[in-house]
């Protein structure tokens, strides 16, 4: 069975960006483990918690709750992030995510000459996004993750799934706006 990771990071209960992402899932086969980031919250890293993960990563143990987030991203087979985009990025909660996710022995390993290896399973990560203004010369966050996932997790075929222009225009356009993105998901 396909293992689809969904994680969320949108925090509003209409959200748009929510709305996209589960139009996706919809077009996806396999078992979905979702990830609400406002309910289950990742750990900022401070001095006291990377000390802690020193230690269990000297010891090679992934056992505690911290690598819960690492784990599940390792054996996802396809994984979707769900996340609007904020302040010319991606919400702090989701950058937190990945902080927690980023574990070496779980998501990546370094080769004797400290070339990094991608662990991850997974085959492909979409990333879905809603934009409330229009042509701005940024990714919305996609780079970020995108160079992530090719560079430490070894997943090479990350998507971008969006819309923009939501916030410029009446409700019912937006809508229209989102209803469109969904309709040119590619799979």
């Amino acid at each position: 069975m396909n293992r689809i990771l969904y994680v969320s990071a949108c925090v509003r209960e209409n959200s748009r960006t929510l709305r996209l992402a589960k139009e996706l899932l919809t077009h996806l086969d396999g078992e979905i483990t979702e990830v609400d980031l406002n309910s289950d919250k990742p750990e900022f890293l401070d001095r006291g918690l990377l000390e802690k993960r020193e230690k269990l990563l000297k010891e090679r143990d992934f056992s505690d709750r911290m690598f819960r987030f690492a784990r599940d991203f390792s054996t996802a087979d396809e994984i979707v992030v769900a996340a609007p985009y904020w302040d010319l990025s991606i919400p702090a909660i989701l950058k937190c995510y990945f902080e927690n996710v980023s574990i070496p022995g779980l998501t990546f390993s370094y080769t004797d000459d400290g070339r990094v290896v991608g662990l991850c399973r997974a085959v492909r990560l979409w990333f879905v996004t809603t934009v409330g203004a229009k042509g701005l010369p940024f990714d919305y966050g996609y780079g970020y993750i995108k160079d992530l996932c090719r560079i430490y997790y070894g997943i090479e075929d990350v998507r971008l799934v969006y819309a923009e222009g939501t916030d410029l225009v009446s409700p019912e356009e937006a809508e229209r706006i989102v209803e469109r993105a969904a309709k040119s998901i590619e799979l």
